[in-house]
C-alpha cells in the first residue's frame, strides 16, 4: 500500500520535494539499526515480559511516512504569507490548549461523585472535543511542515545544511508516544536496554512490569516517559510551548544527523557513546530551537538569565530555594560511591529516601533507582544533574565551548566513535 502511495503522490512533487522523500524512505531503513531504534533492539531476557507490550515502529513509520508524503504533494503551506503561517502556527498551539482544557473537564466531569450520569453531563463537552480534534487533524500537517521549513533555514544559516537542504531533510510527527522500559544492574549504573512500550500503558501495569522483570533477572528497571523520538519522521509529543517544541524536534533532527557519521552509528556501543549523542543533541537542539524562536517568533523568546544577585548578610533563618539539579547530583554521587564499595541494598534505600525528599519538595518522582540515573544521566548538558561527576559530559560541553560555532562542534563530534577521541579534543 505504501509503495502503491509513493508511485501516485511523486509525480505531483517538484524534483526536490520527490528526492527528499525518497531520502526519507531510505533513512527510515537505515535508521532502523541506528543510533534510535536500538530502542526495540534489547537483550532477549527483557523482551521476554516485554513483547506482548512493544511499540510497533515499523507501522508507525509507514503511516507517518506516507502522510509526510501527502502533505508533500498539497505543499499548502508554501502558498502561505510568512505573516499567515506565523498566524496559523500560533492557532494551532491555542487550539491545543482548548483541547488540553476540554480534556482536563471531561475528566473531571467523570470523576464528580455528585454527577450520576457523566455520559449525559458530559454530552456538550464530547460534542466540542470531537470538533476540536477535527480541526486538529486538518491544522496539524500544515503547521508541521511550517515549522520544519524554519528550522531548514534556521539550520542552513548556521552552515549545517548541504546546498541550503538540511540531511537529512528536517521531518517531524507529532504522536502520542511510547513509554521505554529502562533496565540497569543493581550494583553498577548502566544502562543495559531501553525498549520502547505500547502507548497508554497504566501507571499499574507498568509498575507490575518492573516488579516481573526486578525479581526474574535481579535488575533494576523505570518505564521513563519522553518527549521525541529520532526515527524517521522523528517522533514529538504534543504541546503548547512552542519554544519546547522547537528545540525538540531540533533534538531529534540532530540524532538524524549523527546516525550518517560515526558517533550516531555508534550510539549503542556503550554508555559514554550514548552520552556523547544524547549531550550533543541536547547543546544543538537548544541552540537550534532558540534560533528558530528569535528568527520567527521572537515576542516568545525567553528572557536572558540575570546575574545573580551578590549575597547580602542576612538574619533571616530561611532556607535557600530548592535546587533540583543540585539536589539529584549528590543523589548520583552518594549513590555511586556507595555502589562502588558494594553496598547495593544501602543505595537503593537511600534512593527511597531522597525519592521521598524530593516528593516533599514538589518534585513527583515515581521510582528513583539505578534505572532512573542509567537514562537521564545520559542528558549531560548541564554541570550538574542526574549524571553525576561523568566526565563524558563535562567533555561535550567543554568542546562546545571551544567551538567557534554550533556547526564546527557538530562536525567535529560526530565523526568521533571513542570517548577518548573526545577528551583528547578537548585537551588539545
Amino acid at each position: 500500500m505504501l509503495v502503491s502511495a509513493i508511485r501516485n503522490v511523486l509525480p505531483q512533487i517538484q524534483w526536490g520535494k520527490a528526492l527528499s522523500n525518497w531520502v526519507a524512505l531510505w533513512l527510515c531503513a537505515i535508521l532502523l539499526s541506528g543510533s534510535t531504534l536500538h530502542l526495540a533492539d534489547p537483550i532477549e531476557q527483557v523482551r521476554a515480559f516485554t513483547r506482548p507490550v512493544e511499540f510497533d515502529y515499523v507501522s508507525w513509520i509507514a503511516d507517518a511516512t506516507y502522510l509526510k508524503i501527502g502533505q508533500s504533494a498539497l505543499r499548502t503551506a508554501q502558498f502561505l504569507s510568512p505573516a499567515a503561517r506565523k498566524q496559523m502556527v500560533l492557532d494551532y498551539l491555542e487550539l491545543i490548549r482548548q483541547i488540553e482544557e476540554a480534556d482536563r473537564e471531561l475528566n473531571r466531569i467523570y470523576a464528580d461523585p455528585d454527577i450520576l450520569d457523566p455520559y449525559q453531563a458530559s454530552d456538550e463537552i464530547r460534542q466540542r472535543l470531537t470538533a476540536l480534534r477535527s480541526e486538529e487533524a486538518k491544522v496539524a500537517p500544515i503547521v508541521e511542515a511550517i515549522l520544519e521549513d524554519q528550522l531548514s533555514t534556521v539550520i542552513a544559516r548556521m552552515d549545517l545544511a548541504l546546498g541550503g537542504q538540511p540531511l537529512p531533510p528536517v521531518s517531524y510527527h507529532v504522536s502520542p508516544l511510547p513509554s521505554s522500559l529502562i533496565v540497569s544492574p543493581r550494583e553498577v549504573i548502566r544502562q543495559d536496554a531501553n525498549i520502547s512500550l505500547k502507548v497508554g500503558l497504566t501507571t499499574d501495569q507498568k509498575e507490575a512490569l518492573e516488579a516481573k522483570v526486578d525479581k526474574a533477572l535481579n535488575v533494576s528497571s523505570l518505564v521513563v516517559g519522553v518527549g521525541g523520538i529520532g526515527v524517521y519522521p522523528t517522533m514529538v509529543m504534543q504541546t503548547t510551548d512552542l519554544n519546547w517544541l522547537s528545540e525538540v524536534v531540533a533534538h531529534e533532527w540532530i540524532h538524524n544527523y549523527l546516525s550518517f557519521r560515526p558517533l550516531g552509528i555508534n550510539y549503542a556501543t556503550s554508555g559514554e557513546l550514548r552520552t556523547m549523542n544524547e549531550t550533543a543533541a541536547s547543546i544543538g537542539g537548544k541552540e537550534l530551537g532558540r534560533a528558530l524562536i528569535e528568527a520567527y517568533y521572537p515576542e516568545l523568546s525567553p528572557p536572558p538569565p540575570q546575574p545573580s544577585p551578590a549575597p547580602q548578610p542576612s538574619e533571616s533563618s530561611q532556607p535557600p530555594p530548592f535546587d533540583f539539579r543540585k539536589e539529584m547530583h549528590e543523589t548520583r554521587l552518594r549513590v555511586d560511591e556507595l555502589l562502588a564499595q558494594g553496598r547495593i541494598e544501602e543505595a537503593e534505600a537511600y534512593m527511597e529516601a531522597r525519592r521521598v525528599f524530593f516528593w516533599e519538595n514538589g518534585y513527583q518522582i515515581r521510582k528513583l533507582n539505578q534505572a532512573y540515573f542509567a537514562f537521564y544521566g545520559a542528558y549531560a548538558d548541564e554541570p550538574v544533574g542526574a549524571a553525576g561527576e561523568d566526565p563524558i559530559g563535562a567533555a561535550v560541553r567543554q568542546l562546545r565551548a571551544q567551538s567557534p560555532s554550533l556547526a564546527a562542534f557538530l562536525k567535529r563530534i560526530s565523526w568521533m566513535w571513542s570517548p577518548q577521541q573526545l577528551l583528547e579534543a578537548v585537551g588539545e
